[in-house]
């Protein structure tokens, strides 16, 4: 089952032969029936009789309509060998009487129309052939557009910047990630530093972490953080639910496990839903910098972006210093801009001196 969120396997509670209730591409309501399992000592159908079976219901369904209409029994003969659906057809005899030269007066207007009606090989391509194309966007692509335009639409969204010196988190990790990979199982990546910064800071402003709901204002006490992951089919948020009781490697060890799933199409509907804020790496990339959008109806999300060697004043002195722009997009609705600008600064303090992770202080 593709929604728009994930591709979800339906395990079939017995065996049969399976029978869909509606055609492809209908729209259908929660709780509709999407198909149903007929049970029988035939568990293994061949195709082809099945087609055979669908076309002779056709054409009893079809003869069916032709006994209703009067017709003429050369114009009948047409009719069927033609799969024509007769209430298209209009009588010339008496008594609107079908007659065969009604039925091959259909044909060729029928033949005429399909030669001026473009194949979808020419839909797909210009008029002068600049070999231009074009494909329906996927269910989950549909989604996220709308939800794109909704965010924008339904929020007073505004952006907050600071720069980060990574020299410190990336000795740390230089200094100890083989080790952390021989007693954790994972590897020691940035986006763990960064989740355990957000899920602290968001600690201490709480209302970054909360969302609009009417003319409330929604506080969670749970910070379940969701992580932006490009697929394939596309942009994908996995939740690390209960992201406050995760140590760095247990942060770790789901955001490795989330991607892949998303990547496999194999997250379940729970683990895509409930996050309270979002952090997206565009850097991997190669952004140096962005304005995320909001992930609705969250309030708040962390970009992260590539890391640049870049000449910094440090007591004085230049010194060239591995450098990342972050940024925060936030609702001014609720989240005003002192507590925006202190919660990213709050994140920078944390990255660029780690033993303010461990110690959470």
């Amino acid at each position: 089952m593709e929604t728009d969120k994930a591709n979800v396997d339906l395990p079939a509670p017995n065996e049969g032969i399976l029978r869909h209730k509606e055609d492809i591409d209908v729209t259908l309501g929660i709780g509709s029936t999407i198909a149903v399992i007929e049970e029988g000592e035939q568990t293994k159908v061949d195709v082809g009789v099945v087609e055979a079976e669908q076309r002779e219901i056709n054409n009893d369904q079809n003869s069916d309509k032709v006994s209703e209409k009067l017709l003429s029994p050369s114009a009948r003969r047409l009719v069927e060998e033609n799969n024509l659906d007769i209430e298209r057809l209009k009588g010339s005899g008496k008594d609107g009487r079908i007659t065969k030269e009604d039925v091959r007066k259909y044909l060729l207007e029928r033949e005429q129309l399909d030669k001026n009606t473009p194949s979808d090989s020419e839909k797909n391509k210009l008029p002068d052939d600049q070999g231009v194309r074009r494909e329906p966007m996927s269910r989950l692509r549909q989604r996220v557009a709308e939800h794109l335009v909704n965010a924008q639409n339904n929020a007073a969204m505004l952006t907050t910047f600071n720069e980060v010196d990574m020299h410190a988190v990336m000795s740390l990790r230089k200094q100890y990630k083989d080790r952390f990979a021989e007693v954790h199982g994972v590897s020691l990546g940035l986006m763990s530093f960064f989740s355990r910064a957000v899920i602290l800071a968001l600690k201490e402003f709480p209302i970054i972490n909360a969302q609009i709901d009417g003319l409330d204002i929604f506080y969670n006490d749970r910070i379940n953080l969701g992580i932006a992951v490009s697929t394939e089919r596309g942009l994908v948020v996995p939740v690390l639910q209960g992201a406050e009781t995760l140590s760095i490697a247990g942060i770790e060890g789901e955001i490795k496990r989330l991607a892949s799933a998303a990547r496999d199409n194999k997250l379940a509907m729970d683990e895509l839903s409930g996050g309270t804020f979002t952090v997206t790496n565009g850097g991997v990339f190669g952004s140096l910098l962005s304005t995320p959008i909001l992930n609705a109806p969250q309030s708040g999300i962390l970009g992260m972006h590539t890391i640049q060697q870049r000449p910094v004043v440090i007591d004085t002195e230049i010194v060239i210093r591995p450098m990342m722009y972050v940024a925060l997009s936030y609702d001014h609705r609720i989240i005003d801009g002192q507590q925006s600008v202190s919660f990213l600064v709050r994140v920078k303090e944390l990255i660029e001196d780690p033993a303010r992770l461990m110690l959470e202080v």
